[in-house]
């Protein structure tokens, strides 16, 4: 089979992130040219910088892809906590990357988005055509609002200006290399990170937010990364995109499988004054299964083992 990534060049900003560092290391094995951009280098919030960035690839043959995966991102707390800076950081950086883009001559831009842009209350499994049918849940409203923005962008760029540019809807991502600083984590590392401590110190119980009744799924880091290669490679229309496992579980679920993991048996407090953030979440992904041939594979309890062995060894556990 040809290798439709080997000898491409590639730009990826949000590059030394979680899914920027995956991504990076498997179109790297593809043999694809690797341009990593990381907000060290230019800070994407204002134009000017994010100009210069392709000013630095303005020459490269042949013309790159880009996949713009730079966010200001954190869990439930940090939204609380800094809900304007959230907005304006990702509205400025998604609409400045856009727009540049739009004027440099480049083959094809792969935009990021989020399932936190789908509606409060939504009925899972979320289809594509969902998106507008309602406000997002509103600790994560401001990212999510400001992650949309980029598909009416890129909508408009195509119509008017015949730009190629798609727009990838994901769920929840897991994996080894995550983020488990405690301020900026999600759900898995935390829970994770809050177990194994458990055990460690011989405590009787960990403290859970919300009631353990919402639903999530969560997409592993190796699928989501395949994902959205097979998208960047074969999908090229103005619609967007839902990469996701496919199914949905109850937080309290989830909990649970982390502890029998971690071999944690102490008693579980869910603290109900913290928020749950959405109630459910789930993905409709028939749309890349259809047109990809693209599914998730790997299983929570197996990605959350992995996941797992990846953190002990991270700390020394």
């Amino acid at each position: 089979m040809v290798n439709f990534w080997k000898d491409k060049n590639i730009v990826i900003t949000g590059a030394s992130g979680f899914l920027g560092t995956h991504l990076c290391n498997q179109l790297g094995k593809l043999e694809a040219n690797i341009f990593s951009m990381s907000s060290a280098q230019y800070d994407l919030r204002y134009q000017s910088q994010v100009e210069s960035m392709f000013d630095s690839f303005i020459f490269v043959q042949p013309r790159p892809i880009v996949f713009n995966l730079a966010a200001n991102v954190g869990g439930i707390g940090y939204n609380q906590n800094h809900p304007y800076r959230l907005f304006t950081d990702n509205a400025q950086i998604t609409l400045n990357m856009i727009d540049a883009a739009t004027r440099y001559n480049i083959e094809k831009f792969i935009q990021i988005g989020t399932v936190c842009a789908y509606p409060k209350f939504a009925k899972p499994p979320f289809r594509e055509e969902m998106l507008w049918d309602g406000y997002p849940e509103e600790t994560n409203a401001p990212y999510g609002l400001a992650k949309k923005l980029g598909l009416v962008q890129l909508q408009a760029a195509r119509q008017e200006l015949n730009f190629n540019g798609i727009y990838l809807l994901q769920s929840n991502l897991y994996g080894p290399g995550d983020n488990f600083a405690n301020y900026r984590s999600h759900v898995i590392p935390a829970l994770i990170k809050r177990s194994l401590a458990a055990k460690k110190n011989n405590e009787a119980k960990i403290t859970v937010w919300g009631t353990g009744e919402a639903t999530r799924d969560f997409l592993y880091i190796d699928d989501a990364v395949n994902g959205i290669i097979s998208a960047a490679e074969k999908y090229n229309s103005s619609e967007p995109l839902n990469l996701g496992s496919g199914q949905e579980i109850r937080i309290a679920v989830l909990v649970y499988m982390i502890n029998q993991l971690v071999d944690y048996r102490g008693d579980i407090e869910y603290d109900q004054t913290k928020p749950d953030g959405q109630p459910r979440r789930g993905l409709n992904v028939d749309k890349a299964k259809y047109i990809l041939g693209w599914k998730a594979k790997i299983q929570l309890r197996e990605g959350l083992r992995r996941t797992i062995e990846w953190y002990k060894k991270e700390v020394g556990i």
